[in-house]
């Protein structure tokens, strides 16, 4: 009951249902010609765009899993590849937007997190980068209260028992690499990456939820 009334996107009602309705409104109130634009979404899917409120003219995904691939359709192309390494392929392509979700707080420390700015701040003239917020009191992967402040073998536990949230590990060495690949970030460290952006802070009762480098 709990991972759905909070984790569950795709549940009316529930914490991400809300937040991601509230997002889009965001999103389409600063691009209104979203619906013109060439996109370029790092870490996204297909999938996604399907079920979008507002699909873009053309959608290229950039994601390491193969299985986003499988089915390309007109308008909506999937590259398998490393969005901090984007191939040859995309190396002269440019974008009207370059959009992400709950990506960069995954593709691993902070030489990878510059390089994904990099590329984010590179091929086009707009981004819309969204990334849980490191304070909010509950942890959104695991669902859990406070999980990223403690200390890193409780993780590993709570990632292994905790039958709530997105990540349920498969052992203890699964959890150790669960728990090592999310680092929730914080206004400053965004800010960081993106010097010349706005952070746009999501909020959920007054709190903020997310964080949204957006130009």
């Amino acid at each position: 009951m709990l991972k759905t009334m909070i984790a569950d996107p795709d549940k009316p009602g529930s914490l991400s249902h809300a937040a991601r309705a509230r997002r889009w409104t965001e999103l389409l109130r600063c691009f209104p010609d979203l619906a013109e634009m060439r996109v370029l979404d790092l870490g996204g899917t297909p999938d996604s765009w399907r079920a979008a409120p507002c699909r873009p003219a053309h959608v290229v995904t950039v994601n390491l899993d193969p299985a986003t691939a499988r089915h390309g359709e007109p308008g909506l192309t999937a590259v398998v590849a490393d969005a901090c390494e984007l191939p040859p392929s995309l190396a002269h392509e440019r974008f009207d937007l370059v959009y992400s979700n709950s990506l960069v707080e995954h593709v691993g420390g902070h030489s990878r997190r510059q390089r994904f700015a990099e590329a984010v701040q590179t091929r086009a003239g707009h981004h819309w980068v969204q990334t849980p917020y490191r304070y909010f009191p509950i942890e959104p992967h695991w669902v859990f209260p406070g999980m990223q402040f403690l200390p890193f073998r409780v993780r590993v536990a709570i990632s292994q028992h905790w039958p709530h949230g997105h990540i349920r590990s498969d052992g203890p060495a699964q959890a150790v690499t669960d728990v090592a690949e999310v680092e929730l970030l914080s206004a400053t460290e965004m800010r960081s990456y993106f010097p010349d952006s706005h952070i746009w802070f999501e909020r959920f009762a007054g709190l903020p939820k997310s964080l949204v480098a957006r130009a």
